[in-house]
Parts: structure tokens; sequence; C-alpha cells
């Protein structure tokens, strides 16, 4: 298993992989530190896959103050008084929130804020820390070659200046936005939008005030503006307009759109807004992933999607080289992670097109009352717990037959007090409500297929109350596969469903 590049999505999934025994090769062109001072939000939902992998922690240890709430300011302009201000609380608060949650809705961990360097930077040293896994950094991956039952990469190590032939079973394109992967592959993106000019410039500034606590994002003259709490580093996002041809003088930018001195530039980034969503994920044995198979921009805002699609296709990769998984899981991955990632991109373009109608009525000279009425009708806000609603509707993998298959398992905490999410198998896990433990021979028949599928009695009046299934095959990513009240009549059917091997013939509505 070759994995090129080694960013959040590229480490994600080597751990992944990892996590269900496989080993793979990480190329990673860099081969110093990552330094990107820009915040990620990795949400609730985020966090509770890492804390699969045990990474819950390590990530938590680099982030935000997590006493610290958050908000979005909207204002005409940089320094009037706020139109809006949609606060976030914060982490601390909301794990005190999501404690007293009783249906499972909330996720088990709350978010956490921390610098694009600061989470590649831990993922990295687990990555580094883990036998498995075989990262070789200053390795630049340059072509491709696809047969018929593996792909043959190029690579140059920089320090010898030696090219390699890779051979591998998979190939995972993890390498960003500008992914070579993707360009060898010849797989298009498909823009959402007429492509629009940016600029996103880190800088200091002694005259710009943050009169917000903690962490803020601030929008206002068509542009965000975010610095963390006790922090002196702005990050800016600026539309650029015709007449901003020439980004090398990125001071005089935000001094002639701003009015603001910059005492230092730190970075500077042009990009283009598209939305573009990759044709396909998959070219023969290689895969897309993360940035690589969507472009949307700022990449922070979506962490959790590069993530889910790490985990997603890691195990599946997992199930295929351990030869229990059919060709229809691998084949899944495409369906559900390209479905989740279009809907990804309506709720970006639904940002977008508020924040520029907000733009536009304040020109206009539209009243403070009108503003802020529009913007609490259409303005998405922060979400925090991120996508815990998440639904498998038309996944091939998934035995449809009965409500609630295809959606994230309720994180539920049992009457002694564990985390139902923290008893789960490393690979699918059967949970049994049966006063008879009636799926211990369905386990069995599972794994004399060669399904790993972990047996978990579950002795809880009040989780019986709530749930009219009392069997709930769970995936490794927390989804469910398959749910019923009592034994199935054909359960090798439906095991032949999850695994991939077969689609499945019908879905009662």
């Amino acid at each position: 298993m070759l994995v090129v590049g080694a960013g959040l999505a590229g480490c994600v999934l080597a751990l992944e992989l990892a996590h269900h025994g496989v080993p793979s090769i990480v190329v990673e062109r860099a081969s110093k530190p990552p330094r990107h001072p820009e915040l990620n939000l990795v949400t609730g939902r985020g966090m509770e896959l890492l804390r699969r992998l045990g990474l819950a922690d390590t990530v938590r240890a680099a982030g935000d103050d997590a006493d610290s709430p958050a908000a979005v300011v909207w204002s005409r302009a940089i320094g009037e008084t706020p139109v809006l201000v949609n606060a976030v609380p914060s982490a601390n608060e909301l794990r005190r929130q999501y404690a007293c949650d009783r249906n499972g809705s909330a996720p088990v961990e709350p978010y956490v804020l921390l610098t694009g360097a600061g989470l590649t930077t831990r993922l990295r040293d687990a990555v580094r820390g883990n036998r498995l896994i075989d990262l070789r950094e200053g390795w630049t991956f340059t072509d491709l070659r696809l047969e018929a039952d593996r792909t043959v990469a190029t690579v140059l190590d920089a320090a010898s200046r030696v090219r390699h032939e890779i051979e591998a079973g998979y190939l995972a394109g993890c390498d960003g936005a500008q992914s070579t992967v993707r360009r060898c592959l010849g797989v298009p993106l498909e823009d959402a939008i007429t492509p629009a000019r940016h600029c996103t410039v880190t800088f200091r500034s002694e005259s710009l005030q943050h009169p917000y606590p903690g962490l803020s994002m601030i929008i206002a003259d068509g542009m965000a503006l975010s610095r963390r709490a006790g922090n002196d580093l702005w990050i800016g996002h600026l539309p650029l307009e015709e007449e901003d041809t020439d980004v090398s003088d990125p001071a005089a930018l935000l001094n002639r759109r701003l009015g603001i001195q910059a005492s230092e530039i730190v970075g500077v980034t042009p990009w283009q807004e598209t939305l573009g969503v990759a044709g396909t994920y998959r070219r023969g044995t290689a895969y897309l992933v993360g940035e690589s198979a969507h472009r949307f921009h700022p990449p922070s805002a979506t962490v959790d999607t590069c993530l889910a699609d790490a985990v997603d296709l890691g195990w599946k990769l997992a199930a295929s080289v351990a030869r229990w998984g059919g060709p229809g899981l691998l084949g899944s991955y495409e369906g559900e992670r390209r479905r989740e990632a279009m809907l990804e991109r309506e709720t970006l373009s639904r940002s977008l097109e508020a924040r520029q109608r907000f733009g536009r009525l304040a020109a206009e000279g539209a009243s403070t009352a009108q503003l802020a009425a529009v913007l609490r009708r259409e303005a998405p806000h922060m979400n925090p717990a991120g996508t815990t609603a998440s639904h498998h509707a038309t996944s091939t993998v998934v035995w449809h037959d009965n409500a609630g298959a295809g959606t994230r398992l309720p994180a539920v905490r049992l009457s002694g007090g564990e985390l139902l999410f923290d008893l789960l198998g490393p690979q699918f896990t059967l949970i049994d409500l049966t006063h008879g433990l009636h799926g211990r021979p369905l386990v069995a028949s599972a794994v004399a297929r060669g399904i790993p599928v972990t047996h978990l009695p579950v002795d809880d009046d009040p989780l019986r109350a709530d749930w009219r299934s009392r069997l709930v095959l769970v995936r490794p990513d927390h989804f469910v596969a398959w749910r019923a009240p009592e034994r199935p009549s054909d359960w090798d059917a439906i095991l032949d469903v999850v695994t991939g091997h077969r689609v499945q013939d019908h879905v009662n509505t």
C-alpha cells in the first residue's frame, strides 16, 4: 500500500490501515516540519474518528484553550459595531453539555481548534512512531503507471537524487489540492462556480484591534479575518478585484482594502475559489483522498471531510487486503464519500452566497436590523458538533430494510457509565441487546466466513427501552450497516451486502 502525501488525509489513512494491521509506505515531498498557521476546526465528529485511533488526546493537546469560546462576527467594515455575533461555546462547555445528552446525537468529544501545522505535526509524529508505517520524507511522487492488478509509482529521493519505482497493490493520492496523482490519472475537477481569485495573507498589525474574546472570525468588507486567542497573528481571506493583478505587495493590498497597516507579512497564498470535486475518486487501483478529491478553500473549513475520506478508504482497503471485503466494498468508497463532498460543496456554496449577499446589502445601505434579519435567516453557523446526522442513504454496502441503517450509531452512555463507542471492536461489531444472546451464532457464522465481527452483548434496560432494534451491526467508522429487532432469516445475504460481495436485491420503503 503506497500513500502519496503525509498531510492530514495521508497520515490518517496510513494510521487507519495500521489500526487494521495493514503496513504501508508513505512518501512525502517535504523534509521539513509543516508551517501552516491557519486555524483548523476539527469538529466533535472528527474527534470521534480520531479517538478510535487513540489520537484525540494528542491532537487536543496542540489545540487552543479548551475554556476559550469562539465567535463569528459580522460587520459592515473593520472597526465598526457588529451587525451580528454568532457565539460558539468553549470546548469544555460543550463537553459538559454533551455529558447530559441521552439520545446519543451529540458527539463523544467536543471540537478542537488548532493550526494546520500543529495538526499535521501531531499526526506525523504518530505515523513515525508506528511500526507498520514506513514514512519517507523528502521523497517526491512524479508519475504512475496503472497495471491490471497494481499501480507502479515513480518517486524521487531528494537526498540522493535517485529515482525509484514502487509497485503497490493500491495507491492513495493524498497530495493536496494541486494533486500530482490526480493529474497523472487524468481526472478532471468539476467546478461548481465560476473561478474567483482570492488571496490569503498572514500578517501582524499593531493598528488592528481585536475586541472580541477568544478566537473570532470577523466577516466584513467582503473579507474574513481570524486570529487565535492570545496571539498577534492575523489571517485574512481576501477576494481579489480586477485591478488586483499583482499580489507581490500584500501590505499595500491590506492597506488599500482594509485600511490596515501591517507591521509584518508572514505569508501570502493566492488561490481560486471553484469548489471543485473530482469527476471520479478512482482509476484502477489508484484512489484520490482528501483535498486531492475535492478542492475547497480555505482547506481548514473541510478538515472533517478529508479525515472521513481517509477513514472510509482505510478500513475498506484493509478489508480488501485481508480478502474478506468484496469488490463492491472498495467501490462504495466513491459512492459514499463523493456524495458527502457534494453535500459539503453545497454548504460552502450557500456560505459564499450569504457573504456576498451581506456585502451587497451593506453596500446598498441596508439597516443594521435588516442585515441581522438576513444573517439569521441565511448565514451558516459554525457547527462545532460536525455531521453527526450523516446518512449513507444510497450506500450499496448498507442493508436498507430497516430505519436507521446507514446512519451514525448513537453515541450513548450506558447505565454503568461506559461510552458505547469505546466498547466497539476494530472491525465490524454486532451489538446484542437480546436476553438470550441471539447474536452469538450470527457472529460465529461471520467469523467462519473470515469476516471479523466482535460480539458485544449489552445488558442495559434503558437502552432496550430506547431502541427498537435488538441486534445492530456497526461498521468500523461508527455507521450502522444493519439493524433489526430479531435474528434475520438470511444472515448470509446481509453479510454479502455489507462486505461488498453482492448488491441488495430489494429495499423495503
